[in-house]
């Protein structure tokens, strides 16, 4: 049984250099309404974060977007907020993190910077001390994550990752096969774990 409801997109809040990422945005936004998911993103209505937004509410999907407070006026518009079906302003970055785990049943990063990194690096954490077992993407929009997975790999191989089995993210260069490949993985688990909380609530 494949249970698969949200999907948390983690992403730049600018748009970078290459309009191909904000377009790839748009076309996952798009895609994950399609399916009949729920996004899950961080709020923000500028850069690729608004095209993926963007996407999915013109597919006539559902959409949360979860923002500490002070990012606000910087990584979006309160008007273009009030488009959003659900938003939950959160007092920091660490609530943020941990809302968008709990209500997000895969996670996929998108082109963006130290605070992608940072978001993915953390679940793939998550996931190699056993705590869930949710699909993990890697859009590797135009060879961005290249040098990411190369990294994976050598860590890997130098002996610093033992429990490798458990930290496989899914690499798909098409923006428009992401939540199919999630989809296919969600259903090869009987359920993504929730968390063991109490370890979570440490992290």
């Amino acid at each position: 049984m494949n249970t698969i409801r949200s999907v948390c997109v983690y992403c730049g809040s600018s748009p970078g250099r290459n309009e191909i990422y904000a377009k790839a945005g748009h076309l996952l936004g798009r895609s994950i309404a399609k399916a009949g998911l729920r996004l899950i993103y961080g709020g923000g209505t500028k850069g690729i974060m608004g095209a993926v937004a963007e996407g999915a509410l013109k597919a006539g999907g559902k959409v949360t977007g979860i923002i500490p407070r002070f990012l606000i006026n910087r990584e979006a518009t309160e008007t273009a907020l009030d488009r959003l079906d659900e938003l939950l302003v959160t007092d920091n970055m660490h609530e943020r993190k941990h809302k968008m785990f709990e209500k997000s049943d895969a996670f996929v990063a998108l082109p963006g910077g130290i605070g992608t990194v940072e978001e993915i690096v953390e679940i793939m954490t998550w996931a190699q001390l056993g705590h869930h077992r949710k699909p993990i993407v890697f859009a590797n929009i135009n060879g961005f994550w290249d040098p990411m997975t190369a990294l994976l790999d050598h860590m890997t191989a130098e002996g610093f990752i033992h429990t490798a089995q458990r930290v496989k993210p899914l690499v798909v260069n098409d923006p428009e096969a992401i939540v199919a490949a999630i989809m296919v993985a969600g259903s090869s688990v009987d359920a993504p774990t929730e968390g063991v909380q109490s370890v979570i609530d440490k992290m």
